[in-house]
């Protein structure tokens, strides 16, 4: 992977539009950035090989799918040992429900966004798995009101 990949104007206009719309063809991308289509196709690639373009996902609406809790959980674990953290990240990459999950600073070891159809199916969670796994001391739970801004692009 390149480490400095220098973008220009088109390659920061192509990544606006693809963190907006993955599903544009390359020819519409083309035609909107102010290139040919091979040249556009090209620096797709390009950021692709770079690893400046990620994944190529769709994104499902959490309350039609009933994961419409969202619940910001800050997680101690039991131990500074690399081992406890080890045993936690695999547990998280492994729990659907987390859907993000950050090592922090401060007095917390984890922050984690986990989704959930209810408090019910949350709280089952929370009691019948995380805090039953060996490496977690202490969680604390914030249940997000509404979701005033979400999104996935990141600024240019």
């Amino acid at each position: 992977m390149k480490r400095d990949y220098e973008l220009d104007a088109i390659d920061k206009k192509i990544l606006t539009i693809l963190q907006s719309d993955a599903t544009v063809s390359h020819a519409d991308l083309a035609e909107r950035v102010g290139a040919s289509s091979a040249s556009c196709w090209r620096r797709v690639k390009a950021l692709e090989s770079a690893g400046i373009l990620l994944a190529t996902v769709r994104m499902a609406d959490a309350h039609k799918l009933h994961c419409g809790v969202n619940v910001l959980c800050n997680v101690r674990v039991v131990s500074q040992l690399h081992a406890s953290s080890i045993a936690f990240e695999q547990f998280v990459r492994e729990q659907p429900e987390i859907v993000q999950c950050y090592s922090m600073s401060g007095d917390w070891d984890y922050l984690l966004r986990i989704v959930a159809k209810d408090v019910a199916d949350y709280n089952s969670f929370l009691m019948g798995k995380m805090l039953k796994h060996p490496a977690v001391a202490s969680a604390s739970s914030h249940f997000a009101l509404e979701t005033i801004k979400f999104t996935t692009a990141l600024p240019l």
